[in-house]
């Protein structure tokens, strides 16, 4: 079993590459980072799309502790100022009482919130708990059948409609369900749909209303999918899900294909939104709890 720390440094891989290339490059041809070569630095952090407010932050750092000693270790420096960051909101998956826990998935076209619907409830099951999975998208080609392939191979149920039938009524049956079974986790997949759709937002604003007719506390998770390698269009996507719907969380998802894994840290630090997992491979167990510290050192180790 690969470790926690491992399967972030693989999936991070193409991140850490780019940017830790680029900060050696940079301090190899001046050791002292004198003010051109901390603009340098400033432009190298910014490109990796961890946010301008970050960056500037590592670099003021560096450069204070360059002017006191002579040299600044800049990779410890940004691996602390990463992970304090990151470390500020709590990331871990809330647990109602009564059960279920409903958590809703929700994300533009593309991102894998299907996919992250079976992973998740893959983690979960893994942890004891039991969970349902309600096919919500109903928009989408193949998208039920796709649910239902995750859900015989997680071993959970999918409580789902017809194609082109109201999604809001497909969740409420799905609580219904989830409340008569007694389940532990009720894990709702939405159909993708653009973040500048004012419709398409009220839709989904319509279902969180209509969950709420038989838990007044539902969704006590709205998850945002967001796939990394979108850089920072991540952000504008996620400052608009939560202006509309109030988002808990993120999960990230194609970090191991991507050089913008940064991206996480720039919608971190302006939405304060936790990520709660992340996606760093193909396989069913490659969506993983958040962990700050591992991310810091696979971005940055």
């Amino acid at each position: 079993m690969i470790g926690l720390f491992q399967k972030f440094r693989d999936g991070l891989a193409k991140t850490h590459d780019r940017l830790v290339g680029e900060i050696k490059r940079i301090v190899a041809r001046a050791p002292r980072l004198d003010p051109e070569s901390l603009e340098e630095l400033e432009a190298a952090l910014i490109a990796s799309d961890i946010g301008v407010e970050t960056a500037l932050r590592i670099v003021e750092e560096v450069r204070a502790a360059s002017a006191q000693t002579g040299e600044a270790d800049v990779g410890a420096i940004a691996r602390r100022i990463i992970g304090e960051t990151l470390s500020s909101q709590p990331g871990v998956l809330r647990s109602a009482t009564p059960p279920p826990t409903v958590v809703l998935l929700v994300g533009v076209n593309g991102t894998g919130k299907t996919t992250s619907a079976g992973k998740l409830a893959h983690l979960l099951k893994q942890d004891g708990q039991s969970v349902l999975l309600a096919a919500a998208d109903t928009f989408r080609a193949a998208a039920i059948e796709q649910l239902k392939i995750w859900g015989q191979r997680v071993g959970c149920d999918v409580i789902a409609g017809q194609y082109g039938a109201d999604s809001a009524a497909v969740a409420y049956d799905a609580l219904s369900a989830a409340i008569n079974r007694g389940c532990d986790y009720l894990l709702v997949d939405t159909a993708g749909r653009l973040h500048t759709k004012r419709n398409l937002m009220e839709e989904m604003a319509k279902l969180q209303r209509v969950l709420r007719k038989q838990r007044p506390d539902a969704p006590h998770e709205t998850l945002l999918v967001l796939d990394a390698s979108t850089g920072m269009n991540g952000l504008n996507q996620a400052r608009e899900f939560h202006q509309a719907v109030g988002l808990s969380g993120l999960i990230v998802t194609k970090l191991d294909g991507t050089a913008k894994g940064g991206i996480v840290v720039a919608i971190n630090r302006e939405l304060k939104l936790p990520v709660k997992f992340i996606g760093v491979g193909e396989q069913v167990d490659d969506l993983q709890p958040f962990d700050a510290k591992a991310f810091a050192e696979g971005l940055l180790g």
